[in-house]
This record gives C-alpha cells, structure tokens and sequence, in this order.
C-alpha cells in the first residue's frame, strides 16, 4: 500500500462491510394474520415502512367506496379496498386535507415558490385520473377542511402570526385536526416531557397537559385567532368567526355545506371545547356545558349523516366513560356509557350509524387503563323505560345506553403516541387504522366479522 496510514481506514470499512453481511435484514411485518386473541383478520394494506392512513375524521375514501387514501414517504397514494393494489397519486411532501365527498379528488396543501417568495397553494388531483387542479393561494394560516358541496375550504389563522418555529406549527398534542403530512413522520404527537416540583418526572398525559395549557395561556394573551373560509371558485376569502381562544379541530358537516364546528383548545377540563357555527357567522352555539369540576368533552366529530355532533365525554375526567352525541336538530342529547379499559384515543362511527370503533389506549394516557390496547368494535344498546313506563319530560333528558364492546385486534406492541385513527370501510366490513406495531408504520384493516 502506498499510504500506510490508510491502512487502519481500510481495515475498519473492511470490518464495517463484513458485519453489514452478516446482520440480519430488517423482519418484514406480516402481510395478513388471524389475531389470536381475538379471532379476527388483520391485513396490513401499505407496503411502503412510513406509510399511515388519514387523521380519523379525514374523509379518505373515494365517492364509490373503492379506493382509500394514505400518506407515503414520498407523497400520496391510494389503495384498491377490493384488490389491495396501491398506486401512486401524488409526489412529494404535501399535507392531506380531504377527499371531495363529489369529485373524488384529494385535496392538498404545499408550500411553492412563486412571485419570489414560498407562498402557500392548494390543489385537488383526481384519485383515477390523475388530472390535478389548482385551487388558489391561502393568503395566511392553514386550511384544513372541505365542504360537502366542495365550494367552500375552512381554515384558521392568528391575527399576530404564529410565534412558534415552523416545525412546532400543528402539533400541537392536542389532535387539532391537522392536515396528514405526506413525505413527513405520520404522527403530529410531540414528545412531552416535564417535572413536578419536587424533580419526579410527570407522565406523558400531565406533561402534555402542561403544555396545552401554557399554550393556552400565550394565546389568550395574543392577538385574536380566526376561522375563514376559502372560495374554491374565486379563492376569495371571508372572516367567518374571531376571539382570542385557541381555535382547532375544524370540520365541516359531511352533508350540510354550511355547517362548521371547532373547538376550543388546551387542557379538556378548563375550556368549553365543542362549538358550532354556520359559515355567515351566524348559530355560534356551545354544544357540551360541563356540570362538574373536572368534566371533560372532545375529540368530535361528525355522525356520516351529519345529523349528530359525537364527542368523548368523561364525568370526571379519568373516572367516568361516555360517548356523548348531540342531534343537531333537536338538540336530543345520547350518552353512551364504555368502561375503563374500552376508553379510546378517538372513536368512530360506521356509514349508517350503527356501529362504533375505538383504538384503544395505553396506561400513561388519560383513562390510565390497566388493559386497553386494543382496537375495539362498539354495538350501542339503549337503556330501555322500566316496564315501558316512561318520565313526563324524558324527551328532554339524556337519553342513556351502553357500549357492548368487541376486541378486534390487540395493540400491545403499538407505541399510542402514534394515534391509531381508526375509521370504518364504506362497506362496513373492515376497520382501518395504523400502527408501529411491528416497528415501522403502516396501513392496517381488521375485519369485523370473525374469521374463526
């Protein structure tokens, strides 16, 4: 060797190379299992490590029911529910915001440079054709809902400006509702961690907490925050609503296009989280007031008929388990009843409202269940009148039941600050969600009818 003192470089690539030879490759996750535990198929749907379905009240599944929705590594892609197929959609880092409910496209948000600056643009590319559309530039904020009718996009924006580092913007912990990130790490949970004064270490549940509430705290200090609507016509945009809260979780009812609802941020049991409002403004209505310290109400989201605001409910909180719904209408009031370890980080609701899931919990979160990593099924039962006798007024109280629940699939491995999202297939066959289960994430469906 002409350079000796290359030698010991060449001995440790050498080395290095050898090892790299022997190592075994990565284990491969299942493509389809029966869950032992519980009797019923699992199927891993994405093939791509980093892939995740949409945040749980994303619509993602085209208008006839055969194609779902997933964020990539490398952009957005779809998967054939009947063949498993997977084809590519979109390219490059993009955050999801919908699926038209008519046209069938996914429409997106991405930072482009135009007009010599990098400038925020949504579009929408047909999930069969491919054929893309340019829908407009968002002035400021973020948009991060579609009406029914696709003519209106719903977003928010701070007066001030968000003072936070771009990389903190939309995770706020909270499940705010934010668009999924393509080409990004598919959860938009921080990684909490705080003391208590005497130097022990919280839990991930308080120290999250924590931060909700200082996060609160700057806002209500701040400038007002702002919910607007994007013309997807014009690209005209209109204030719809203005207060200094922390407004989030934006969605628009899956049937009326002129129904919003939001929330109010920040730890559960010191905000009146759930509100409606129409988009001109008008019906700002506060849906859940609590009856006792420590009550706590979130995570809402739209029945598919839009008839029904649900929320997870708990009286008080960590204690007490509901599924509460408010019929919008009427303002009839359903309290669904689950157990401790049936607590879930979101629930859903089947196309026909029937049926309900829920993707379970681990022990550092807010139910601290002992055994409740699991992705569950709910039958909802009434509780019938005693005798068929029933109160005067009983029209006008809660309506009470009980969740029957089923376990689908057991979450053990899953580490919950990934959230699983679970949502049902328009057919009402399978349960979709993802999970780090086997290590990377992925696109998982369980089937709801047992397979032995």
């Amino acid at each position: 060797m002409k350079n000796p003192a290359l030698l010991p470089l060449l001995l440790s690539l050498l080395a290095l190379r050898a090892f790299a030879a022997d190592a075994p490759a990565a284990k491969e996750p299942p493509v389809e299992w029966v869950d032992p535990a519980t009797g019923h198929r699992v199927v891993r749907l994405s093939r791509e490590p980093g892939s995740a379905s949409l945040y749980f009240h994303q619509n993602a599944y085209s208008p006839d029911g055969r194609k779902l929705v997933m964020t990539t590594p490398h952009g957005v892609s779809t998967i054939n529910l009947a063949t498993r197929e997977i084809e590519s959609v979109v390219e490059g880092r993009v955050n999801v915001i919908v699926v038209g409910r008519r046209s069938g496209d996914v429409y997106y948000s991405k930072r482009v440079d135009k007009n010599g600056a990098s400038e925020q643009w949504i579009y929408a590319t047909n999930l069969d054709t491919k054929a893309t559309r340019e829908i407009g530039r968002v002035p400021r904020g973020g948009v991060s809902s579609l009406n029914a009718d696709e003519t209106l996009m719903l977003g928010q924006y701070s007066e001030g400006g968000d003072p936070r580092p771009a990389g903190e913007r939309g995770a706020s912990g909270s499940s705010a509702g934010q668009p999924a990130a393509a080409g990004a790490s598919p959860t938009f949970q921080a990684a909490y961690k705080a003391n208590w004064p005497d130097g022990t270490p919280m839990s991930y549940a308080d120290a999250k907490d924590l931060a909700l509430h200082n996060r609160l705290m700057e806002i209500r200090q701040g400038p007002p925050q702002v919910i607007f609507t994007f013309d997807t016509r014009t690209g005209a945009v209109k204030e719809v609503h203005k207060e200094r809260e922390w407004l989030g979780h934006l969605q628009f009812s899956p049937t009326d296009p002129g129904q919003i609802m939001f929330c109010h941020e920040g730890t559960w049991h010191e905000v009146d989280r759930v509100w409606l409002i129409r988009t001109d403004g008008t019906g700002l209505q506060n849906i859940h007031r609590r009856t006792m310290n420590m009550e706590i109400a979130g995570h809402e989201f739209f029945s598919a008929d839009g008839k029904t605001v649900w929320y997870d409910l708990q009286t008080p909180r960590g204690e007490d388990f509901w599924l509460g719904g408010y019929e919008i209408a009427t303002g009839r009031r359903t309290w669904y009843h689950l157990q401790r370890d049936e607590w879930s980080v979101h629930f859903n609701v089947s196309p026909d409202g029937t049926l309900f899931a829920g993707d379970g919990g681990d022990e550092q979160m807010v139910a601290h269940a002992k055994d409740g990593e699991w992705i569950y099924l709910f039958r909802p039962e009434r509780i019938p009148d005693v005798a068929g006798v029933s109160n005067p007024n009983a029209g006008s109280l809660i309506n009470p039941g009980v969740f029957k629940s089923e376990r689908l699939v057991k979450m053990l491995d899953h580490e919950y600050r990934l959230e699983p999202n679970v949502s049902f297939s328009p057919d009402m066959k399978w349960i979709i969600f993802r999970s780090n289960m086997h290590g990377a994430t992925h696109v998982y469906a369980v089937e709801i009818a047992k397979a032995r």
